[in-house]
């Protein structure tokens, strides 16, 4: 049998079931997401937030001479220089980001991917400058309707040659909470995550706050390219219509109470009272209204802690008297829009927007 060109194929890959292939497993290698019991922590510790990349790391020595191309639509072309943006006024933002395929390894059958079960999340303080105080020098055309940002990373997706990119339409790139960013929690970013600047666009998931950003291009038309209209699309039926991925579904995790076993992951603890802790979040800016708690389908609300930031994760808590036997716990979030998480996960041709509600097996003794 010829195998299939990855260079040439423009195809989608074939949905599978069972085991993950090992090119899944590589890409686990590369890619890493939050450990659960870190949910205690309100600021994800920078190497514990998690991480997904497309292509190769880009190798940047130095931020000196570091420099994005404003382009397209503008009355002041021309590059602009780390050291210049970093003069522009700067903020820092709490922003919980979470990769849209977080959940895909999930679901059955499953497109081949990064196979995310439910841990790529993260939250971060984020230091930059917002990306319309640079437009508003640069000098947008009144025909400028869509934002492109292209990073230095280059690769191949589905025979495809490029350059990640994605877009923006003009109103959300002029939001004053989109930064363009050079420091993560406080320290400059590491080269994984974007050094040494990187877009965060809060309330969206993660696909559209590109890494080591080279280029920004106002268009009179919308962006065209392949992470944007191939790719980051809902997909309900593998050949029917699609809807762009944007803001992110409500969602809420728990931290695993009790202690692991080490190959299963399977949770132990003693009977009595417990604590089950976790986070909730929302896109848009939406707040989490509130968050339930499941043992064994019969369900409680827990307390809702207020949220510190208007894109932050909100902490949740639940005290369970802990009867000895096997349990299911179970958790889920409704929002002020009153979206809640499914019981069953929606499935989708790219996995992509899975929040089912979080489960943990566990044994009490």
């Amino acid at each position: 049998m010829t195998a299939t060109n990855p260079f040439t194929s423009t195809e989608r890959r074939p949905h599978v079931e069972g085991p993950f292939h090992a090119h899944e497993l590589g890409l686990t290698g590369r890619n890493s997401g939050i450990l659960l019991e870190s949910l205690r922590h309100d600021v994800t510790p920078t190497g514990l937030h998690y991480l997904l990349n497309h292509f190769d790391v880009p190798y940047v020595p130095a931020e000196a001479g570091w420099k994005v191309d404003i382009a397209g639509r503008v009355r002041n072309a021309g590059a602009v220089s780390l050291d210049a943006i970093k003069l522009l006024p700067s903020r820092t933002l709490r922003v919980t980001l979470e990769c849209a395929g977080n959940g895909r390894g999930l679901l059955t059958p499953r497109y081949p991917s990064m196979p995310w079960t439910g841990e790529a999340v993260g939250t971060a303080e984020w230091t930059g400058t917002p990306l319309r105080d640079l437009l508003d020098r640069t000098g947008l055309l009144d025909d400028a309707m869509e934002i492109a940002f292209i990073g230095a990373d280059r690769g191949f997706d589905r025979g495809h040659e490029h350059d990640y990119g994605r877009s923006l339409k003009r109103e959300a790139a002029l939001s004053e909470d989109v930064l363009l960013v050079w420091a993560m929690n406080g320290t400059p970013l590491l080269p994984q995550h974007g050094y040494p600047l990187r877009l965060v666009v809060p309330g969206w998931y993660g696909m559209a706050s590109v890494k080591w950003l080279r280029r920004i291009e106002a268009l009179n038309k919308p962006y065209d390219g392949f992470q944007q209209i191939s790719s980051y699309q809902y997909r309900p039926a593998p050949d029917g219509p699609t809807t762009p991925v944007t803001l992110m579904r409500v969602k809420s995790l728990m931290v695993p109470p009790g202690i692991p076993n080490f190959y299963t992951r399977a949770r132990m603890l003693d009977a009595g009272p417990v604590a089950v802790f976790g986070r909730a979040w929302s896109g848009g800016g939406v707040p989490v209204s509130k968050v339930e708690v499941g043992v064994d389908g019969v369900w409680r609300e827990a307390e809702l802690e207020p949220r510190p930031g208007p894109y932050a994760w909100s902490s949740w808590r639940f005290t369970w008297n802990a009867a000895p036997g096997e349990h299911e716990l179970a958790c889920r979030a409704t929002d002020d829009n009153g979206d809640t998480q499914p019981l069953e996960p929606r499935w989708d041709s790219g996995g992509f927007g899975n929040n089912v509600m979080h489960r943990v097996q566990v044994t009490v003794r």
